[in-house]
């Protein structure tokens, strides 16, 4: 008896298992792991991976598999595995971790329907609601005075059901093409025979006898700015034949990108590259962290290292934070490798997403470029895996499954047996520690490839600025050197550190502050719509004329937002064309890319933006970077805020003069005193390392130990402390007497979405049970959680602390 073990898509930790199911005939022959199935289950049929296949099974009576939904499997056996891993490891389900590996096209989409199945006489209001049909759809629920615990009655009743209609997202694009019905001879004759008159279809033919060849419909018609009736005429004929042909779409042109060849290496570079190529020819596993300066030529160690990997008949996966994943960068791989290149992150449609990721799957191309879910590209011989700029938070999914790519990324590397490469001009702390040990092995680039100086450093006092009676955002100093730099038609990027910094609504009498209704947070100020928005929850109102506490009219906004800056920088500067780049002015497709375009082709003098122009970008004309608030993330509640302004500040600085002009960079700061601003100024990493070490082991913060942090929200306030409170108490006796756990305390932002939110933290050096430990205590909540609307969620590897 063959049977297939299912892994089914119902996110449950009840249901986080396999099930049998029986392979009925006609799938035998196609049948396989990693494939995705419909499956019944309850009174329900559901989408469900095939894991394995085995000839027994304890329960006696199976149900058959309904459907295959694939033809060649989605999950390869090695992300079958690594999809187990990484629920095992992340604490998280199964089939949230297989989801995870899969573009959005492929996850199936349920709609749901209510139908009467008997004909007993329904209550009113559901006769109402069904008005004569036998089934509705549930959407139509949530627009009615029905409550959900009428048709939950109903439906234990026996009068109703609830029925599970599967759509398959997934679409494939197909275009009309067009090619000659008859051979040529028979074209040049019946090109004689038209009339004059048709004038369009002659020079249809014409091209035809010339160009024999399929050609697409559109194509054809702008070509000779003719209509479709023209070629039906034709087709009327038997002359010329339509049809549909699947085609990819394509985000890129590739035919768009220069070629560029490999670049005569600098000594540091061929240091650092050796071990790595001598890997890649052994096939040998290690994890490398090149440290290097901005613009020392890390991406060109990338490319050449991918070109042995190509010249192999291997595949390479290059990770990039989806911040940098500008046009620029996939200008570099594109270059070089032409359509060889696949690309995936979220600026794609889902149709191109899915296109480029079967692109992989059927082994057309051999590298991929992408931001964090790239590492699951489903290659099956994988020769290398590059994450550029390491330290980015990017990489750390902040939902279900909590994962890292760097783990997932060493992971598949010791699977593939191939090298995996970390690089950043400032490494996390975890990963320098790591190399210093010797878990991974260093390769440092100290000088930039064309020999300039790093641009030199300038801190400003914000605090004298108020003294000196300049109450602007700008001080003295930025606002000549933006001056000096317009004039000498120099540009300049000017960045908004705008991480735990929003403007608010405060009224000036009484002190009051507009906060969310649903949530523990002051609504942020849009100017543009005059709306008060929540960044929590989506809740917006208007904009406040009075005080909603006192009635003043004296309410006004606080903080420093990009429109802001804006509209002082053209008071101040009114001869600079400034450009804003937030996540307003990107949110369109191809925004982005439109922008950085101007700005490279000097349509505007200043680019002023947030996080995203910190990184990735080179432009030869840049001579000044200002920083305007380095500050605002100092004083977050997160240990890694003084690890990440140094990032950051390195970062930004390492945008001016990587050309032939100098470039200089001016820090805006009122704490121009603290230590990460000080030797961002310097780019002194190694300082900067051992000081903040330091500070780690005195308060025993990663690298020194580990950290889980384990958080629980529920509408009632009492329920989620009392809840945290016996997770606390049950795991407390547990561990190793070196562990410590902090909480339960309520979380920073302590009411989300109506929800009350406490959390437990977890410091630890050795604990090689506690995911199971975790695992027991959470599985003992699960009727909490079924029943009550509890919601528990781990984290064994937090980035967000709020």
């Amino acid at each position: 008896m063959n049977i297939a073990k299912v892994i089914v898509d119902v996110p449950a930790s009840s249901i986080n298992q396999t099930f049998d199911y029986v392979i009925p005939e006609r799938f035998l022959e196609i049948l396989k792991p990693g494939m995705r199935v419909i499956v019944p289950f309850g009174p329900r049929k559901i989408m469900g991976y095939v894991v394995d296949w085995t000839n027994d099974s304890d329960f006696n009576n199976l149900k058959e598999i309904n459907d295959v939904l694939d033809l060649t499997p989605v999950l390869t056996p090695e992300l079958l595995e690594l999809g187990k891993w990484l629920a095992e490891y992340t604490l998280s389900l199964y089939i949230t971790a297989f989801q995870a590996m899969l573009p959005q096209v492929l996850k199936a989409n349920y709609k749901k329907e209510l139908e009467r199945i008997s004909n007993e006489p329904l209550s009113d209001q559901l006769e109402a609601f069904f008005a004569g049909r036998d089934s509705v759809s549930y959407e139509e629920l949530e627009n009615t005075s029905v409550s959900f615990s009428q048709i939950q009655r109903a439906i234990q009743d026996g009068a109703i059901a609830v029925r599970y209609l599967v759509k398959s997202r997934v679409t494939k694009k197909h275009v009309a093409f067009v090619r000659p019905a008859v051979e040529t001879q028979l074209l040049t004759e019946a090109f004689e025979d038209i009339s004059d008159r048709a004038k369009k279809q002659k020079e249809i033919i014409d091209y035809f006898i010339d160009h024999p060849e399929e050609i697409e419909l559109n194509q054809l018609i702008k070509l000779f700015k003719t209509t479709r009736s023209t070629i039906n005429a034709l087709q009327d004929k038997g002359l010329i034949v339509s049809f549909k042909k699947e085609v990819y779409r394509n985000p890129y042109n590739d035919d768009a990108f220069e070629s560029t060849t490999a670049l005569e290496l600098t000594n540091e570079q061929r240091r650092a590259i050796e071990p790595i190529k001598q890997h890649i020819k052994n096939d040998e596993h290690d994890v490398f962290l090149l440290h290097g300066v901005t613009g020392s030529g890390k991406t060109e160690i990338y490319l050449q290292a991918i070109q042995d990997v190509i010249n192999k008949g291997e595949e390479a996966i290059v990770l990039v934070p989806e911040i940098s994943l500008t046009p620029q960068m996939v200008n570099r791989f594109k270059g070089r490798f032409g359509s060889n290149v696949a690309v995936l992150h979220s600026a794609l449609s889902y149709g191109e997403k899915y296109d480029e990721w079967r692109r992989v799957h059927r082994k057309e191309v051999q590298v991929v470029v992408g931001a964090r879910s790239a590492v699951f590209a489903p290659f099956e011989n994988l020769g290398i895996i590059i994450i550029d700029e390491e330290h980015e938070n990017s990489y750390k999914q902040e939902d279900q499954p909590r994962y890292h790519a760097r783990d997932a990324a060493i992971r598949r590397g010791e699977n593939h047996r191939c090298p995996v490469i970390l690089g950043s001009a400032t490494p996390t702390l975890e990963s320098y520690a790591r190399a210093q040990k010797g878990v991974y092995k260093l390769a440092v680039l100290e000088k930039r490839t064309n020999e300039k100086a790093m641009p030199e450093v300038d801190i400003v006092d914000m605090r004298e600025e108020l003294h000196a009676g300049n109450r602007s955002m700008f001080s003295r100093r930025l606002k000549e050197t933006i001056d000096q730099r317009i004039n000498r038609g120099e540009q300049a990027v000017l960045l908004l550190n705008r991480r735990g910094y929003s403007t608010f609504v405060m009224c000036r009498d009484c002190g009051h502050v507009k906060e969310c209704p649903h949530c523990d947070i002051a609504l942020t100020f849009h100017k543009l719509h005059n709306q008060l928005k929540c960044h929590y929850c989506s809740y917006e109102e208007p904009m406040p004329m009075y005080c909603p506490s006192c009635s003043s009219d004296l309410i006004r906004f606080f903080g420093t937002g990009t429109q802001r800056i804006e509209e002082a920088l053209t008071q101040l500067v009114p001869e600079a064309r400034v450009l804003r780049m937030d996540v307003d002015t990107t949110r369109r497709k191809g925004s982005h890319e439109k922008l950085l375009n101007q700005f490279a082709n000097k349509e505007a003098d200043i680019l002023l933006g947030t996080q995203m122009i910190a990184k990735g970008l080179d432009f030869e004309n840049v001579t000044l970077v200002g920083v305007l608030t380095a500050d605002s993330m100092l004083h977050l509640p997160d240990f890694r805020s003084a690890e990440k302004t140094f990032q950051l500040l390195t970062q930004v600085s390492g945008r001016a003069g990587r050309h032939e002009l100098p470039g200089e960079v001016i820090v805006q700061t009122y704490t121009p005193e603290h230590y990460s601003i000080e030797l961002a100024s310097q780019y002194d990493y190694m300082a900067f390392y051992k000081q903040e070490m330091q500070i780690r082991k005195k308060f025993q913060y990663p690298p020194y130990v580990f950290l889980a942090l384990i958080t629980v929200s529920h509408k009632n306030h009492i329920t989620a402390v009392k809840s945290t409170q016996q997770i606390v108490q049950a795991l407390w006796p547990l561990l190793q007497h070196d562990s410590v756990i902090l909480g339960p305390t309520p979380s920073p932002i302590t009411r989300v979405k109506d929800r009350y939110r406490y959390q437990c933290m977890i410091k630890y050096r050795h604990e090689p049970e506690l995911r199971t430990l975790i695992n027991k205590i959470v599985q003992q909540f699960d009727e909490d959680v079924r029943k009550n609307d509890l919601l528990i969620s781990v984290d064994m590897q937090p980035y967000q602390l709020m």
